[in-house]
């Protein structure tokens, strides 16, 4: 006997929705309800051209990324052009037998491409981890750093600069992020049942304790060069990048990053409350604490590279949610790529615009950030007034 086929097999659950859109608030998300039967075929086309939708702009942003670095590395104190760094590029690759001049070859290899390579990493990270921070915590002005994972590092940083092993920075920033994630993790799992609240309370008392015990440590310890070398690692800094910093930033955002741009519609249960997102299928106390663990380890990763780079995390979704909308599996990858495009752009300017000094890129991207959240909380207040 064969089935009908006009007729939908039954599900066990209900789907999650594939049309979400953006509220006119920060941080809202409004869903329209699913087709029903009959308007099936509808909403496959409607599911194809949103999906060719979203193809075509994360090309588009691609593009854009590669043409930022390509442009960003050729801009500096030593002139040097577009095709000189397609042709070092392809030279080491090699994709070319002919190199530039060395002098020029080892400018672009050696100095401006790792750091370029390692912003647009840092960036599509931390505008990924800050997007599902806000969704998993329902707090819009959730960050990267709410665990208390930048102070964390801050601290591993901190200790291992004062005792003249930088070599060691990476892994003992990356080990206090971790520290700092078990004792948030522990504290809020104490209290009763891992919410939103009681993870950001919970965050919030490792973040302070940590900051306590790093400024103690520096008042205490720092003196002549070290006091430096750490003030510079916790404003936020690119300047020492390498290819070994290209490595870990750029492998924890391929792994952990696609990890996070997978959960999309996880997230946008998440979006609704425990009660609605359980309601949907989702196992809610294992998920959280496994997009938490992942959004921990990656930037905790991106921070013992960069340091603390504030405000992309937070205001990047905002802005690109007033956009796109707040779908995530839109919202993450176009996040992503706005975020290492607005990265490579704001450590560009760091150390170009007040040459032969540079300005550590962390408090250019809180002089960008703190006026356009602002603007954005602005815009959010006249639409909801509207």
């Amino acid at each position: 006997m064969t089935r009908p086929t006009d007729v939908p097999p039954p599900t066990a659950q209900p789907p999650l929705s594939a049309a979400a859109r953006s509220s006119a608030r920060l941080g809202g998300t409004a869903v329209e309800p699913e087709p029903t039967p009959s308007g099936t075929v509808g909403a496959a086309g409607g599911a194809r051209t949103g999906g060719l939708r979203l193809a075509g702009l994360v090309l588009a942003l691609a593009a854009v990324l590669v043409v930022t670095i390509l442009v960003s590395v050729t801009i500096g104190p030593a002139d040097i052009a577009v095709a000189d760094v397609l042709r070092s590029i392809g030279h080491h690759l090699g994709l070319a037998a002919e190199a530039p001049a060395r002098l020029t070859d080892a400018i672009v290899w050696e100095l401006r491409l790792p750091r370029v390579l390692t912003a647009a990493a840092v960036g599509a990270g931390l505008a990924v981890a800050g997007a599902v921070m806000q969704s998993l915590t329902r707090n819009p002005l959730a960050d990267p750093y709410l665990l208390g994972l930048s102070s964390g590092a801050s601290l591993g940083a901190v200790a291992v600069l004062l005792l003249g092993a930088s070599i060691a920075l990476p892994p003992a920033a990356f080990l206090g992020a971790l520290a700092a994630l078990v004792a948030t993790m522990t504290l809020a799992g104490s209290l009763g049942a891992l919410t939103p609240t009681r993870t950001v309370l919970a965050g919030l008392a490792v973040s302070q304790l940590c900051a306590a015990a790093t400024s103690f440590v520096i008042f205490w310890s720092a003196t002549g060069d070290s006091y430096r070398e750490i003030l510079g690692w916790l404003l936020g800094s690119l300047a020492g990048s390498t290819w070994a910093s290209v490595a870990i930033a750029g492998t924890a955002v391929l792994v952990l990053g696609s990890a996070l741009v997978g959960a999309g519609r996880t997230l946008d249960a998440f979006a609704f409350g425990d009660t609605a997102a359980a309601a949907l299928g989702v196992h809610v106390p294992r998920t959280r604490w496994m997009l938490l663990t992942l959004v921990a380890l990656l930037t905790g990763a991106l921070v013992s590279v960069s340091g603390s780079i504030g405000f992309l995390g937070l205001v990047l979704p905002h802005a690109v949610r007033f956009v796109v909308g707040a779908r995530h599996r839109l919202l993450l990858p176009v996040a992503a790529l706005v975020g290492a495009s607005f990265l490579v752009w704001a450590d560009t300017a760091a150390r170009t615009v007040f040459e032969p000094r540079e300005l550590p890129v962390g408090i250019l991207t809180a002089f960008l950030g703190a006026p356009v959240f602002a603007w954005l909380l602005f815009r959010s207040r006249a639409e909801s007034a509207s």
